[in-house]
């Protein structure tokens, strides 16, 4: 697959996922668990590897009480 450059939202995404998850104070394991998203998933999200679906984002957001939107604030 070639590279167009969005890796790059997908890495910023993700850094912006492990960030506010640690202010919550959950391992990966924890919001793993409670968004009943495997961990490892969970992992590859926050390194920017995949482009992980809407739903996936609303339960991490769900589990992490916070308004979706700011999941997407890292520009």
């Amino acid at each position: 697959m070639r590279s167009n450059g969005h890796e790059l939202y997908l890495k910023k995404f993700g850094f912006n996922l492990r960030k506010i998850r640690k202010e919550h104070h959950l391992t990966m394991m924890d919001l793993a668990f409670q968004s009943d998203i495997d961990y490892r998933q969970i992992g590859r999200i926050e390194r920017g590897e995949i482009n992980t679906t809407l739903l996936s984002i609303l339960r991490i957001s769900v589990v992490l009480q916070i308004d979706i939107k700011l999941l997407f604030i890292f520009i």
